[in-house]
């Protein structure tokens, strides 16, 4: 599988996912919050910056079902889903990751008909080669 490339400025998001924590980064001057995480605020152009806990629910803002050729290690989990999920509180904050059945569950774990703009989930945690990621789950809407 191919795992994050972990940089000083996203460092901290690994750090708190490795705890179970969602955390976005946000301006410590302007409170504005900001993913991908990056050294100064693109509003008011701060260095201060802060990691502010989220609840870990959103919803589906977008997603896609790959479609062949794949890299060899997706091909063999395809048909998987790779969803773009706007956080329920941080709406202009959306995270790229995968709709699964279960934290450890495989990426085609979920049945695509299952999925739909807007269906509501909530984040779990597993890890992938020694990196902890986000994942999602659905929940009855």
């Amino acid at each position: 599988m191919l795992t994050p490339v972990i940089d000083e400025d996203g460092a901290p998001f690994w750090e708190y996912a490795a705890r179970g924590e969602l955390r976005v980064q946000a301006c410590a001057a302007c409170g504005e919050l900001r993913f991908p995480p990056r050294p100064c605020c693109p509003h008011c152009r701060s260095f201060d910056s802060e990691w502010r806990l989220m609840s870990g629910r959103g919803r589906i803002w977008s997603y896609v079902l790959p479609h062949p050729p794949l890299l060899p290690e997706y091909a063999a989990q395809a048909p998987y889903n790779a969803v773009l999920v706007e956080l329920a509180d941080a709406p202009r904050i959306r995270l790229v990751g995968n709709v699964v059945a279960a934290p450890g569950a495989p990426l085609n774990s979920v049945d695509p008909a299952r999925l739909r703009i807007g269906a509501p989930v909530r984040v779990a945690f597993t890890e992938v080669d020694g990196v902890t990621v986000p994942r999602w789950l659905l929940e009855r809407s």
